[in-house]
């Protein structure tokens, strides 16, 4: 063998053991997860008349290389099967490359305002992925449709008296609230007295049902808020001096519950607040709840504000158990509150001996209910939400 052929053999066997050498040191390939499969939660606002998909995402936690199933079947809670939605079950395939899949549940229209309710959807028997968790997910239904049964029992007023004319009412018998008659106050600010509540516009919070308006104050988070409600007025809508106003309602009374009829100027733009003039007709503090005050509120001549006010207390019964009719009789020299046509406090022009009365100027009407504030102090565990107000009707006579 010569000389070349020999050095010719020697780097082949070196360039072998080498290939070879690199071969053993490769890592080996990383073995394929199995996609774990985690399926979410979800509330979801119930339609009032037609039946609805619920749609139920699962998440897949890495790609998935080749076909995967999952059983699911709907579960019963305080949701009924067939009344409020479809009992649903089947398998689910999640194709290749999949990273998302969905499952649709009927939930069957229901108008009725009524307690969120629950059921739920079931994970099974996966193949080729496991089940992250229970594989458990609940379903809340809110019930926020605008039909609510009401009990319409308590006092009734006239629709008319000696010496007056109905000059204006809104009976609430429509299906919406008139915005001719009303505006919407929004916003969660506190509203000068620590209130708790975000006032929104939307039918969570006030709308028509059984010929009556309800205002429904509710323990959810808005913004920076921890409940929500609805405060409306007639501002620029509809302003009165002198007359009677006959308003019938049934009111929220637990702790922290802050019900209001009232009024104020509608100079309040041009002559800051309590400069206008307040009229309460009826406020509720909730830790009183078989007791309304009456009030009126003005500037005195040393800048602050004056009061004068007392309270009618029921002798039996509160005054969320049927409705009452509060009053109020406005005339130059006076107004009186009454209660079911009882006068319970007056108070004279005479008695503001210091600052200027108010009262011989336009108001506009305010229905609103409050939770919280300097007055009734925050709800607590006694307090059940929602909480509402029921007003059948306001009647101006002059």
């Amino acid at each position: 063998m010569n000389k070349i052929h020999t050095i010719f053999l020697i780097l082949v066997s070196l360039v072998f053991i080498c290939s070879c050498s690199k071969s053993g040191n490769a890592p080996p390939a990383p073995p394929v997860s199995t996609p774990e499969l985690s399926i979410l939660d979800l509330s979801q606002v119930r339609d009032n008349k037609v039946t609805t998909n619920y749609r139920l995402f699962i998440n897949v936690s890495s790609t998935v290389t080749k076909p995967a199933t999952i059983n699911y079947a709907t579960v019963a809670g305080t949701a009924v099967a067939n009344n409020d939605f479809i009992p649903t079950s089947g398998t689910l395939t999640i194709p290749i490359n999949s990273t998302v899949a969905y499952i649709d549940i009927p939930v069957i229209g229901d108008s009725l305002r009524q307690a969120d309710q629950v059921f739920y959807v079931q994970l099974s028997s996966p193949v080729n992925a496991t089940i992250a968790g229970t594989g458990k997910a609940t379903v809340t239904i809110q019930n926020l449709g605008t039909y609510l049964p009401i009990d319409g029992t308590g006092s009734t007023s006239p629709l008319s008296y000696p010496g007056y004319t109905l000059t204006w009412s809104d009976e609430f018998n429509g299906k919406t609230l008139d915005p001719t008659n009303w505006n919407y106050e929004i916003g969660g600010s506190g509203w000068g007295n620590h209130e708790l509540e975000y006032y929104t516009s939307t039918t969570n919070n006030a709308f028509l049902s059984s010929g009556c308006l309800v205002i429904e104050a509710r323990k959810e988070t808005l913004g920076s808020n921890n409940y929500t409600s609805a405060r409306l007025n007639t501002s620029g809508k509809h302003q009165f001096t002198y007359g009677r106003v006959d308003i019938r309602a049934k009111l929220p009374v637990s702790k922290g519950m802050w019900p209001a009829l009232w009024m104020l100027g509608s100079n309040i733009s041009t002559v800051p607040w309590p400069g206008c003039g307040e009229t309460d007709i009826m406020e509720l503090i909730g830790t009183n709840p078989k007791q309304v005050v009456g009030s009126v509120h003005w500037l005195k001549g040393d800048g602050s504000e004056g009061t004068l006010n007392n309270a009618y207390s029921l002798s039996a019964g509160d005054f969320s158990q049927q409705f009452h009719v509060f009053s109020m009789i406005w005339t130059k020299a006076s107004i009186q509150f009454l209660v079911d046509n009882q006068v319970y406090e007056t108070a004279y022009k005479t008695d503001v001996t210091s600052g200027t009365w108010p009262f011989d100027n336009p108001s506009f009407f305010i229905f609103n209910v409050a939770v919280g504030g300097d007055w009734p102090g925050s709800p607590d565990a006694s307090t059940v939400f929602p909480q509402r107000m029921f007003v059948d009707y306001i009647r101006v006579f002059q």
